[in-house]
């Protein structure tokens, strides 16, 4: 096991990693401990008011190289070009709060960076844990993300939510996985698909997106048909039930909300949306980039 935070320089390339935060006091510290072997943790703190701030702030005084910072948050993809622009590495390495590193993806990481490495980004797939469990199918068997990126060869699009970052050439996945515990309070997850709704509703409007019968109940059928028949969701049991349904609701929450913007448009009545990254520099590079293969 690397001790990159404490025992020096590491024999391989350096990497920095960036975790953005907000109101994860019962996440923080595991992600954080399973990502000291990093050589910088820059932690992006969207203003908590849980005791978030104090456990980072806690983990840094043993740590030297963890820093903590707070910024508005504008959605995850401006708040992660944001944090890639403030850290010191070759490499970035992304985690958000409630996602753990592996051993066995800590070691793969590590002994690629000890080599030089073929491409400049790297997919990382995520097991997907649901009050405690594995879902094994459900349309998140095959669930990756670009999170392993040289610097300046990545970049996430100016979306609110659910951009995938770009990338300057292929990306491809790493054998070994990251744990993601998407779900560990049910209604904590539902009041989060409320908002992820809001974000993507908005993210519609600004595209100018009008929404009709078949956005609002074929897009949301669609997603439960597809999730819990065609993926699996079936073999899940009451979890895939559950998971695939809680989907779909979060699909028809979006168009709905859209719809109903649009609805009160023609009334004269304008949607109270969240405020946007319109900072340039955030979205600086994006031009020589494309979607990671």
């Amino acid at each position: 096991m690397s001790q990159a935070m404490t025992d020096g320089a590491p024999s391989r390339d350096k990497i920095s990693v960036v975790v953005t935060t907000f109101n994860e006091e019962a996440n923080i510290g595991g992600c954080l401990e399973s990502l000291l072997w990093c050589d910088e943790i820059l932690v992006v703190d969207s203003f908590s008011t849980d005791r978030t701030p104090a456990i980072v702030e806690a983990l840094a005084e043993k740590h030297p190289a963890m820093r903590f910072v707070q910024r508005t948050y504008f959605g995850s993809a401006a708040q992660k070009n944001w944090a890639m622009d403030q850290t010191e590495h070759p490499w970035i390495l992304i985690f958000d709060a409630d996602e753990r590193c592996t051993t066995d993806l800590r070691d793969e990481i590590e002994t690629l960076l000890g080599t030089k490495p073929d491409y400049d980004a790297y997919t990382i797939h995520r097991r997907v844990f649901f009050l405690g469990k594995i879902i094994r199918f459900s349309g998140w068997q095959n669930d990756q993300v670009v999170r392993l990126v040289r610097r300046d060869h990545g970049r996430y699009p100016n979306r609110r939510v659910h951009a995938d970052m770009a990338t300057s050439g292929p990306a491809p996945r790493l054998r070994n996985s990251m744990d993601h515990y998407m779900v560990d309070d049910f209604h904590e997850y539902v009041l989060r698909i409320a908002k992820y709704s809001h974000w993507g509703a908005a993210q519609g409007w600004k595209e100018g997106k009008r929404p009709g019968v078949p956005e609002v109940f074929g897009r949301a059928a669609w997603r439960f048909g597809r999730t819990y028949f065609l993926q699996g969701g079936v073999l899940d049991g009451m979890r895939g039930l559950v998971f695939c349904m809680l989907q779909a609701y979060g699909t028809y929450l979006k168009w709905s909300i859209l719809w109903g913007w649009r609805v009160n448009e023609a009334r004269g009545i304008a949607p109270a949306l969240p405020t946007f990254d319109d900072n340039e520099e955030t979205w600086q590079g994006l031009e020589e980039l494309q979607p990671a293969e």
